[in-house]
């Protein structure tokens, strides 16, 4: 049972306030009965909440697979527009990016409300991977592989900060253009981390993209911005 302003405000019918505002104005139904009273206790999982004659079904979960655009930020409040902006069809207001993506950075982002599958996504102990694909200024080389194997310093030699192993694959290199492309799998996620990785071996990455996060691989269908909700089998397997 839950308070039916709380029911309201999860479900995106306005703030708290304005929920209560609306309650009061004897807007809502419960079971075809009217209530006017915002602490009114409703069974979200069995009782009918109507707003203005419009059923509101309460969701206590959401999951969508964004591919997010270039110049959008990962973050619930920003003054640059936000990942959680694009998701037009979501139902609650307590969203969130799984993880942040830089905002140049294109590709997967789970957005979600459901903590605790994203405390298990970013956990270091849990080592999950997230595979990336790039384009690189530079011709990147089996030697550069090597190194990633073991680890890099993406910190300075007076303030060291050395990443985890990560697994690094050449796709192809374009010697005339000195140019390379790339794919790199990694389990944590600092600050800038791909794009120090390359630099602590004299390359700049020139244009990135999440492909996957654990067993969440990017739907090539989505174009840049566009979503959708998980399906069940991906649930599962997360």
């Amino acid at each position: 049972m839950m308070r039916l302003d709380k029911f309201l405000a999860d479900m995106g019918g306005g703030t708290r306030q304005e929920v209560k505002r609306i309650i009061r104005q004897g807007r809502v139904r419960v079971d075809e009965t009217a209530v006017s009273k915002p602490e009114y206790k409703v069974d979200e999982t069995s009782q009918r909440v109507t707003l203005d004659g419009r059923e509101i079904s309460y969701c206590r979960y959401e999951y969508y697979m964004l591919n997010k655009p270039a110049g959008v930020v990962s973050a619930t409040e920003d003054a640059c527009k936000t990942v959680i902006e694009l998701i037009e069809g979501r139902k609650r207001k307590d969203l969130f990016p799984v993880g942040r993506l830089d905002k140049d950075t294109e590709g997967l982002l789970l957005i979600t409300n459901d903590g605790g599958l994203a405390h298990r996504l970013l956990s270091p102990g849990r080592h999950v991977d997230k595979r990336y694909y790039a384009r690189i200024r530079g011709i990147v080389t089996q030697e550069d592989r090597e190194l990633f194997l073991k680890g890099v310093n993406i910190g300075t030699e007076e303030k060291q900060e050395w990443t985890k192993p990560g697994r690094l694959d050449i796709l192809c290199a374009d010697e005339e253009k000195g140019l390379s492309e790339i794919c790199l799998t990694i389990q944590e996620g600092k600050y800038h981390q791909v794009k120090r990785m390359f630099l602590a071996v004299g390359k700049e990455v020139l244009y990135l993209r999440r492909e996957s996060m654990g067993t969440l691989t990017l739907d090539r269908s989505l174009r840049p911005g566009e979503y959708r909700e998980l399906t069940e089998e991906e649930l599962e397997s997360l």
